[in-house]
C-alpha cells in the first residue's frame, strides 16, 4: 500500500509562503490528495480483487463472460430491493424477472459508472486544484518577493532596515492599485465554491441522480428500523448485480440467451470512497461559502478590516490600523493582511507603524492626497 502512495508525496509539501486562505487551502492541497489517491486505489487490483467475477457455465469461457458484463454493464431489479432478504429474494435487487411471465425492462436498475470511477476521481481532482492554478498564476510570486526572507527576522539591523525601506517604498508607490489584485483571489475563492457545489451534480449525474441526497439516505437508514428500509449503499453501490444478456449461437445455429449472476467487489470500496466525499464535499462547500460571506464583508465594511487586522496582529497598535484602512484600499488591505501572515510579527509591527506614519504626514502635508477607503 506504501508503493501505491509514494508518487503522492510530491504533492504533499509545506510551502512556508501563504498567500491564501487556510479553506482555500483545503481545495486544493487535502481534496486533490485525496481524489488522486482514491483513485489509485480502485485501480489497485491486489486489494479488491477483480473488477468483476461472474458465475459461468461450461459453454463461455470465464474470462469472456467477465469483460462482457463488465463492457455492457449490470443491473438489479428495483421491485426486488423491497422484498426479505434470505425468505423472498437471495440478494436486495437479484431475483426472477420473468416469474410473472414478459420481463419488465423498467424496473431494471442499470449501473454503468464502475467503469468510469478513477477516471471521473482523477478529473475531479484536476478540477479542485484548477482555482489554485489560476491565483497562483495571477498572483505572480508577489507575496514571495516582498518578504526578502524576512519571515524569521534573523538577519543584520542593517540589512533588516534596507529590506523594510523596500517594503514601504513599494506600498507608497503603489497605494491604491491592489484592488484587482485582490478581487482576482475572491473571484478563485468563488470560482472554488462553484466547483464543489457543480462537482456534488456532476456526481449524482455519475450515479442516475442517486448521490445527492446520499449522505442524508446513509443516516437516515442508520436511524430507522432497518428491515423496513432500502439501504442507500447497496442500491447505489450493489455487491450482487445481473448481467445483461448474453447470446450466442448454439449447436442447431439457434441464439441462446445467457444470464450471469455477477459479483462486484469494487463496490465495496467505491461505497466508502463516496459516504465520505458527500460528506467532505458538504463540509468544504460549507466552509467555502462562509468565506465567500466573510470577503463581503470585507469589501463593504471598512470597520470589519480594522477589527480583523486588530485580532489577527496584536503587537500592531490601533491608530495606526485605524490610519492604513482610511487612508487606503481594500486592496492594500488585504495585501498588507497577507503580508503580515509571512512575515514575523516584529517585523510587520514595525512596517505597520512607519506606514502609517508616513501616511499621516503626506496627508497633514497634502503631499499626496490619498483618498478615505
Amino acid at each position: 500500500m506504501l508503493d501505491v502512495f509514494r508518487g503522492l508525496k510530491n504533492l504533499i509539501k509545506v510551502n512556508y509562503v501563504h498567500i491564501d486562505s487556510p479553506v482555500f487551502r483545503l481545495h486544493y492541497s487535502i481534496t486533490v490528495i485525496l481524489l488522486i489517491a482514491f483513485s489509485l486505489i480502485v485501480t489497485t487490483r491486489q486489494y479488491v480483487g477483480n473488477p468483476i467475477d461472474c458465475i459461468h457455465t461450461k459453454d463461455i469461457p470465464e474470462d469472456v463472460l467477465n469483460t462482457y458484463c463488465w463492457i455492457h454493464s449490470t443491473y438489479t431489479l428495483k421491485s426486488f430491493f423491497h422484498k426479505k432478504v434470505g425468505v423472498e429474494v437471495p440478494y436486495p435487487g437479484i431475483g426472477n424477472s420473468r416469474e410473472k411471465g414478459k420481463e419488465d425492462m423498467s424496473d431494471r436498475k442499470i449501473y454503468k459508472y464502475y467503469q468510469w470511477v478513477c477516471f471521473c476521481l482523477f478529473f475531479q481532482a484536476m478540477l479542485f486544484y484548477a482555482p489554485r492554478w489560476l491565483w497562483k498564476s495571477w498572483e505572480g510570486g508577489k507575496i514571495r518577493a516582498l518578504m526578502m526572507d524576512l519571515d524569521v527576522g534573523v538577519c543584520t539591523e542593517i540589512e533588516k532596515k534596507t529590506k523594510k525601506k523596500l517594503i514601504l517604498d513599494y506600498l507608497w508607490e503603489n497605494l491604491r492599485y491592489h484592488n484587482w489584485w485582490a478581487y482576482r483571489y475572491y473571484l478563485c475563492e468563488g470560482l472554488a465554491l462553484i466547483n464543489v457545489i457543480g462537482q456534488m451534480f456532476l456526481m449524482n449525474r455519475f450515479f442516475d441522480g442517486e448521490f445527492m441526497t446520499f449522505g442524508l439516505d446513509v443516516i437516515a437508514y442508520m436511524e430507522s428500523d432497518q428491515e423496513d428500509r432500502i439501504d442507500p449503499m447497496i442500491y447505489i453501490f450493489p455487491r450482487m448485480v445481473k448481467c445483461t444478456l448474453f447470446n450466442k449461437f448454439g449447436s442447431s445455429g439457434e441464439v441462446e440467451r445467457h444470464d450471469a449472476l455477477c459479483i462486484l467487489p469494487l463496490n465495496v470500496v467505491n461505497e466508502k470512497i463516496y459516504i465520505f466525499l458527500w460528506f467532505w464535499f458538504v463540509i468544504l462547500g460549507t466552509l467555502t461559502f462562509i468565506t465567500l460571506v466573510y470577503r463581503i464583508v470585507i469589501i463593504f465594511s471598512p470597520r470589519m478590516r480594522v477589527y480583523m487586522m486588530r485580532m489577527r496582529f496584536r503587537l500592531v497598535r490601533r491608530d495606526n490600523v485605524d490610519t492604513i484602512v482610511r487612508r487606503s484600499k481594500m486592496g492594500d488591505w488585504y495585501l498588507l493582511y497577507i503580508l503580515g501572515e509571512n512575515l514575523d510579527s516584529v517585523i510587520f509591527r514595525d512596517i505597520m507603524h512607519e506606514f502609517a506614519n508616513k501616511l499621516n504626514h503626506n496627508y497633514q502635508h497634502h503631499i499626496h492626497g490619498v483618498p478615505d477607503a
